[in-house]
């Protein structure tokens, strides 16, 4: 059933539990009547929810041990007038403008590489998931959600674009690579490496660290609920047809991207070791949290620690070798998006260009549609860490390209300027959010340049008044936050979205419309994949894979059940602000 089919309106009951979550906020809004004025202006408009959470929500059975996920009520709209106050009547002044995708933290992972730190989950919840060897179906089954919907729910205008915002390969792979590219694109994709008729990863180990989903041995994970699962790990690591988008899509780079483990730097020096015959699978307490506190304080001491571990480490394995793990290079990155195999629904590159792939710069700009800009930032440092921020000649090239689309801006005093003629909406993509650009260790590939944090870009973006949001990932986490400024057309929205691989595995449509009453509005949509809930755990379908995937990640043992996804404000909202003045 196409998602027009099931269109309905929100209001009534939806609107008081709106009404209800907004309350929730204490504060967000200046007055209870300023909170009541907002949800009564957006109480009534006709909305295609099928698909979407507005229509069905992920839901947790019962309250302890290893919980079923099943269908429970969706989620509400919820305005949010910080920036900008909601006028009466603009659902029937409004008109559609932008109407777009964002993926993000896909981490597509070779969970069979020896360049994995499963032995630190203890310490690091992102080292290792029990869901892990699922993130290619899991991938496919949300592109396929974004088919089925095909349009914005409050503007029915089809999606212009899908936009991925970085992590999406786990340990920047020539394997996890194609793995995306594929399933972005559509084609034939077999996620495993190493054996083609075997898995070599942790989860066949033995070890009651780990769950062993085909075996009966009581692991530790078992001894929570977790089920047995007979021929999970063969059909995890089975070839399937993978759709691809039916929507142009395009691609920010993360630092999973980027880095090893999204934390080590680079140099080269462990090529040997990613395609090597040589996987720990355990090794010493002593040393493995030595190794999690190097990885967060010193890289470079934790490349040296690794590597002695391989060669005396309590638990290594002997695996097939396989050159395909061959991790990439910036310009090796940017040159398999311009591979004509994985073209799909376009657009050649999906935002790289054979400069790119020369240079290793990339940030670019596209289009939206039409009057709306997108800009795509590299916030990656491959210096080491996990957190980011940006380039001198990077923050230069943005300002460049933010005042040739503005017909004024403000200078760092404040000073209001009047420039060109052309004046088109922005909406900025990055894979770092603003609180965590911190980063500030001189890049190697940029030595001799400052690096810039996530106040600085704030700073920049708050003088351009066209710039309406700053989309984003990273946290794993939902949430929105306003910008706001004393120059009401100086602020916008920053919007970042849960991961794909930790629990809630969300991804978000957002809308741009113009209320015809100098204000405009951002809608918020969460969407989850098309897996269906609750499938039988003997049940090793592709779509009884992808249920799976996300219910593993709820009940991921070394995760917070629901703390990454954020309250109502960061959920389905209208988000209002100022139309920039000319």
């Amino acid at each position: 059933m196409s998602a027009f089919s099931r269109r309905r309106f929100i209001g009534g009951a939806s609107a008081t539990a709106a009404g209800a979550a907004l309350s929730l906020a204490g504060g967000t809004f200046a007055s209870a009547a300023a909170r009541d004025s907002a949800l009564a202006a957006g109480a009534a408009r006709a909305v295609a929810i099928g698909g979407t959470t507005l229509e069905q929500v992920a839901t947790p059975l019962g309250s302890t041990g290893y919980r079923r996920l099943l269908s429970g009520p969706g989620w509400p709209l919820v305005v949010r007038g910080e920036l900008a106050a909601a006028q009466s009547g603009r659902d029937g002044r409004r008109t559609g403008l932008a109407s777009f995708v964002q993926f993000t933290d896909l981490h597509l992972c070779d969970t069979e590489s020896p360049m994995r730190f499963e032995y630190l989950a203890r310490w690091n919840d992102a080292a290792h998931r029990p869901q892990e060897t699922l993130t290619v179906r899991g991938a496919s089954s949300l592109v396929e959600r974004v088919n089925e919907v095909a349009a914005g729910p409050y503007t029915g205008l089809p999606f212009s674009l899908v936009m991925a915002t970085g992590d999406n390969t786990d340990n920047h792979e020539q394997l996890e690579l194609d793995w995306y590219l594929t399933v972005m694109s559509g084609g034939r994709v077999t996620p495993n490496s190493g054996d083609p008729n075997r898995y070599e990863g942790v989860q066949n180990s033995g070890s009651a660290a780990y769950w062993n989903p085909e075996s009966a041995y009581q692991d530790t994970y078992k001894a929570l609920g977790f089920p047995q699962v007979p021929g999970f790990l063969s059909a995890a690591g089975s070839s399937f047809q993978a759709p691809g988008l039916k929507t142009p899509w395009y691609t920010t780079v993360g630092n999973h991207d980027d880095s090893i483990e999204g934390t080590l730097p680079d140099l080269g020096l462990l090529n040997s070791l990613y395609t090597g015959n040589r996987k720990i699978e355990g090794c010493d307490d002593a040393d493995a949290a030595k190794l999690a506190g190097l990885l967060k304080s010193d890289p470079a001491s934790a490349v040296l620690l690794l590597g002695k571990l391989l060669q005396d480490a309590d638990a290594v394995r002997e695996i097939t070798p396989d050159a395909r793990r061959q991790p990439f290079t910036t310009q090796q990155f940017a040159q398999a998006h311009l591979n004509p195999a994985y073209t799909g629904a376009g657009p050649y590159g999906h935002g790289f260009t054979s400069d790119a792939a020369h240079s290793g710069n990339l940030y670019y700009t596209f289009e939206i549609s039409e009057g709306v800009l997108g800009i795509s930032l590299d916030t990656t440092n491959a210096a080491g860490f996990a957190d980011g921020s940006i380039g001198t000649a990077q923050l230069n090239w943005l300002e460049q390209q933010l005042r040739a689309n503005s017909d004024h801006w403000y200078d760092t005093n404040g000073t209001l300027v009047r420039g060109g003629s052309s004046n088109r909406l922005v909406v900025l993509f990055s894979h770092h959010t603003s609180t965590t650009m911190g980063n500030l260790l001189l890049d190697p590939r940029h030595f001799f340049e400052l690096r810039h944090d996530g106040n600085a870009l704030v700073a920049l973006l708050q003088r351009y008044p066209n710039v309406l949001a700053w989309v984003n990932g990273h946290t794993h986490q939902n949430q929105i936050t306003a910008h706001g400024h004393a120059v009401p057309e100086r602020a916008f929205w920053e919007i970042n979205t849960a991961s794909h691989i930790d629990f809630p595995q969300h991804a978000r449509i957002i809308e741009v419309t113009d209320n015809g009453d100098g204000t405009l509005s951002l809608f918020t949509t969460l969407i989850e994949s098309a897996a269906p809930y609750g499938t039988a755990f003997d049940d090793t379908s592709d779509a009884a894979l992808a249920s799976l995937y996300r219910e593993l990640s709820f009940n991921d043992p070394y995760a917070t059940p629901g703390a990454k996804l954020g309250t109502p404000l960061d959920h389905n909202t209208e988000l209002l602000l100022a139309k920039p003045g000319r």
